[in-house]
């Protein structure tokens, strides 16, 4: 039943009103998700997912992996490659965090649409020129923009770089990437808008006692195509996938070296035991099959084939004609 206010309450209540003097009781808020709200910053929009977070860091993991392969080859030492983050960032950020003068390529991958980009920190870069040089990849205070001899060198590792990161991306797309510049001053790259979202892919990479990172910006405008297959379970799916083809592989190259007993039957009759007995040098069995008709070849005492005798050379030899293709069952 409805309460029903006395003359007193409803006066304080008009006097209330008339003042603007109401006190608003705070209340706790019941509502749990009103309690975790948490504000949006639209200078740093997050359009790319936790999920697919994880899975170009698992991406970019691998191909770290791959590219220490390959630069402790080209390097003749130790190059360890250990990815530092994946972040997304806006691009004029991006820009700013690189150090002038700089060793940055721009390059394409297809069917990403837009352009990326890679950054060699100064220190890395001329450690790598060092070291290529016969050095022992010592740390160089210079700030300097490279020579035409150091870019063609820092030029290979590039493109050593984009072989290993497509072997990288083939778990989820097969992309084809091609360098397009290079590039001494960050703040001429313009790839992007300035507050247009970018992936930014952070690497340590440690040659000898000095440390540098290697950077990869890829566009949001660039995975966006692309960004539905960045899946953890589309990542796993690839993985075995392809350990499964690695495996079926190194099992068939083994099996291609195993050695194997091949035998013609040229013939197959029934004698008597007493025939067989008796038989001497020169004695004649009839086949009772005729010359042009096919013989069976065994493979480990199982029928795989069929071929015809002949001779090849000075040799007897064999033409196959046919394949059984169940040989369990044919022999």
């Amino acid at each position: 039943m409805p309460k029903i206010l006395t003359q007193d309450e409803i006066d304080a209540l008009l006097t209330t009103v008339s003042t603007g003097d109401a006190e608003i009781p705070s209340r706790p808020v019941e509502n749990d998700q009103l309690r975790s709200v948490i504000a949006y910053d639209f200078k740093h929009p997050n359009r790319v997912s936790k999920d697919q977070i994880r899975t170009l860091e698992n991406l970019h993991d691998n191909f770290a992996g791959h590219y220490a392969s390959t630069l402790s080859t080209m390097m003749r030492t130790i190059v360890d490659v250990d990815l530092v983050s994946v972040d997304q960032i806006t691009y004029s950020e991006f820009i700013m965090s690189l150090v002038m003068p700089s060793c940055t390529y721009t390059f394409s991958a297809r069917p990403m649409e837009a352009v990326n980009l890679i950054d060699f920190n100064p220190t890395l870069t001329f450690s790598f020129i060092d070291r290529m040089f016969g050095g022992n990849g010592k740390i160089l205070e210079t700030e300097r923009e490279l020579t035409p001899i150091e870019r063609t060198v820092m030029g290979r590792l590039a493109h050593k770089l984009y072989k290993d990161l497509e072997q990288a991306w083939e778990n989820i797309v097969q992309v084809s990437m091609e360098q397009m510049s290079f590039e001494t001053n960050p703040q001429f790259i313009q790839i992007v808008p300035p507050g247009e979202t970018v992936v930014v892919v952070s690497f340590q990479i440690k040659l000898f006692q000095s440390t540098g990172l290697l950077t990869i910006c890829y566009p949001y405008v660039a995975l966006e195509p692309i960004i539905t297959k960045l899946s953890a379970q589309n990542w796993i799916d690839a993985t075995k996938k392809k350990t499964h083809k690695e495996d079926r592989g190194i099992n068939l190259d083994n099996l291609q070296k195993v050695s194997v007993n091949v035998s013609a039957t040229l013939l197959d009759t029934t004698i008597k035991m007493r025939d067989f007995l008796l038989l001497n040098v020169g004695d004649v069995i009839p086949s009772g099959k005729k010359i042009n008709l096919p013989i069976d070849v065994y493979v480990n005492r199982r029928r795989k084939y069929t071929a015809r005798p002949g001779i090849s050379g000075k040799n007897r030899a064999l033409q196959v004609i046919d394949v059984i293709e169940n040989p369990l069952e044919a022999s």
